[in-house]
């Protein structure tokens, strides 16, 4: 009789749920024939976001999607993606849990794509966790798991609750759900974090409160982010409340030593577009200076931590108006331990010195440390010329098992084609006329047991081609004129600046070649693209510092820093060994300045001749002049001084003499 009782109440429940669920797909449909009525949802973006489902994507809501989980080797893949996020978030994710789980809620946090890469939840419900797709792996991009607040979210870059009846899918309309974004330094959604719960009470206003812990946590997660990857830079917290900034300061900013802006976190980045709101760059790659976001110098800032009793100091924001109370962080290390090695790094020392915090050489630097023991795995290296190919070779040989035998490297571009064959195979004594009469050993043989690296490979030779494909395939080499073949074991890393491909189909480049070559491809950024520049131009500047073994050691100034760092560098990282090794060079002190730089490394910035005139100008008492220059530096007095050479009392007496009222000033 218990038993009967109970598939009684079983059959009821599941009859219910298919009347309710019949009546949701009613209701979609109604809103797809643009008729409103009370039973559709509340919320516009819900409502966007089923008319997208049906339009856009061409979702059926007659027919529900079971969940879709991926692959295990998939989600391997997807949490790779995100593997410093996650080891971030991991305190804060248990943290939040913690609070949750009574409540029955469960937490995902998926990466960019929807993919559920971290999940905690209750072990006892396992099962119906699975069959709802609240689980490891599971997939919640809007395209294909209809609205939910996983993928709506990162739709809309925005915290949204999607409750019940609210999602598209019928059979999600017994769960509630609540998401918002976690995005990156630059503003960018890299993640969601998502709680949410098999069953829930009708009411929508029931989930009020976990759209706030969700979105309070989200936003911890971010700056602990933030502050994990700028960690060995200069820092500012600010916030408008005195009493909250060194606790919980809302405002993240990471600067250079000259006050140039590298990053923010949300707050940081709002203060940032209220003053480009109000004072459009002039360049779209333009970011401000500290001194263009606040009235305050960049000495006012550094000296905070020793100045002040409270380490505060009251700042008034240019666009706004509103007085911020800043603290510093300064890095963990010394400034010169950064130089040499780039933040905390569990690669060998020569992959760590590639690269700092750029995402890119952090691929890069990642593959390179899972191929590096892989000596059958040949390398293919791409990259612009001068990114540094040669470099990444060398560290991946001198991080592997065969770091004590030889590195040996040819350039395919700079042998005459006559001699490449002779330089790479080697030859025996009378081989040919002009020969040495005791032969040459090879480069290939001479990589006996080591690496052989072939710069610009794209340019060897056809014919050489094909003896350099029956070596790689045979592991001997034949000297010319030798009647008996040389065993030869090597690992053989290539690099090009070509498209290779595209040679291949013009019939320059042997197919069969490049696949034995490309067991693993390593693409470098061009160095214009790096978000690590600043530690590149250090590391560089401190190795060519060190070859020149003088007792004095120089050092960058902020100016010249900042020009290094606003030039594009066509010709990459060789372009910026050559300026820097010009400015040591050429420098009369132990300090390089920007009038020490090669002049086309000023081309970004103003001449000394054009400061000259427009000091003439201001002297002459020509307010256009004036005004254009204070306009380009969005009306920072101190930058106006440096770039005419003159102090700021100079300036404020000429704008007083010429009537000129900066905008925060007028009204």
């Amino acid at each position: 009789m218990l038993h009967h009782t109970h598939a009684t109440k079983q059959f009821q429940a599941t009859t219910q749920l298919q009347s309710e669920q019949r009546r949701h797909i009613e209701h979609i449909f109604q809103l797809g024939e643009g008729l409103d009525a009370p039973c559709l949802p509340a919320q516009a973006t819900i409502r966007r976001s089923w008319l997208r489902c049906l339009n856009d994507y061409q979702l059926d809501p007659t027919h529900p999607r079971p969940a879709r989980v991926v692959p295990q080797q998939t989600l391997i893949e997807h949490r790779e993606s995100v593997d410093e996020l996650l080891h971030v978030a991991r305190a804060g994710v248990d943290q939040l849990y913690g609070q949750i789980a009574q409540l029955g809620y469960v937490l995902l946090v998926t990466d960019h794509r929807g993919i559920t890469v971290e999940f905690r939840g209750d072990p006892n419900q396992d099962q119906q966790l699975r069959k709802a797709g609240l689980y490891l792996g599971a997939d919640w991009d809007e395209r294909f798991a209809g609205t939910c607040a996983v993928g709506t979210c990162l739709h809309d870059r925005q915290a949204i609750i999607c409750h019940r009846q609210e999602h598209f899918d019928a059979s999600h309309i017994s769960l509630t759900c609540t998401a918002a974004p976690i995005a990156d330094p630059q503003g960018n959604v890299m993640a969601v974090l998502d709680i949410s719960a098999l069953q829930s009470p009708t009411q929508h206003e029931s989930q009020n409160f976990s759209l706030s812990l969700v979105t309070l946590y989200a936003r911890m997660i971010e700056d602990a982010y933030f502050l994990q990857r700028y960690r060995d830079c200069l820092m500012v917290r600010l916030d408008t409340s005195r009493e909250f900034v060194h606790v919980n300061g809302r405002g993240l900013i990471a600067i250079e030593e000259n006050g140039q802006v590298i990053a923010a976190n949300a707050v940081g980045r709002e203060l940032i577009a209220e003053h480009q709101h109000r004072w459009p760059p002039w360049s779209a790659n333009h970011t401000p200076m500290l001194g263009e976001l606040f009235e305050c110098e960049i000495a006012d800032i550094l000296s905070i931590n020793s100045g002040t009793d409270d380490q505060l100091r009251a700042f008034r924001a240019r666009a706004s108006n509103t007085i911020h109370f800043i603290s510093l962080l300064e890095p963990r290390r010394p400034r010169m331990a950064q130089r040499t090695t780039p933040p905390a790094s569990e690669l060998p020392e020569p992959l760590a010195r590639l690269g700092a915090d750029d995402p890119a050489m952090r691929k890069v630097q990642k593959l390179a440390e899972r191929l590096r023991n892989e000596t059958n795995v040949n390398v293919l290296i791409s990259g612009e010329t001068g990114t540094g190919k040669e470099v990444v070779a060398r560290a991946l040989h001198e991080s592997g098992n065969r770091a004590k035998q030889p590195f040996i490297a040819v350039n395919c571009a700079a042998i005459p084609e006559s001699l490449i064959e002779s330089e790479l195979f080697g030859y025996e004594p009378g081989a040919f006329t002009g020969g040495r009469s005791k032969g040459m050993r090879g480069l290939i043989p001479q990589a006996h047991g080591g690496t052989l690296f072939l710069d610009e490979i794209g340019d060897m030779p056809l014919a050489l081609q094909t003896r350099l494909l029956r070596v790689l395939a045979e592991r001997e080499v034949m000297p010319l004129g030798a009647n008996t073949p040389v065993k030869i074991d090597i690992r053989v890393i290539t690099a090009t600046h070509r498209h290779i491909e595209e040679m291949i189909q013009q019939g320059e480049f042997r197919e069969d070649l490049y696949y034995r070559l490309n067991g693993a491809q390593l693409r470098l950024p061009a160095l214009r693209e790096r978000a690590d520049k600043l530690y590149v131009i250090r590391r560089v500047f401190e190795d060519i510092a060190t070859e020149r073994a003088t007792h004095v050691s120089p050092r960058l100034r902020a100016d010249a820093i900042s020009a290094l760092l606003a030039y594009s560098w066509p010709g990459n990282i060789r372009q910026l060994k050559n300026a820097l090794a010009f400015a040591l060079a050429t420098s009369e002190s132990d300090e390089i300045t920007v009038h020490d730089l090669p002049e086309q490394c000023l081309s970004q910035r103003i001449t000394r001749h054009e400061a000259t005139q427009l000091v003439a100008d201001v002297s002459e008492s020509q307010p256009g002049s004036l005004t254009h220059l204070l306009k380009q530096h969005h009306w920072n007095i101190s930058a106006v001084a440096r770039a005419l050479g003159v102090s700021r009392p100079t300036v404020y007496r000429q704008m007083q003499r010429q009537g000129i009222v900066p905008p925060n000033w007028q009204g």
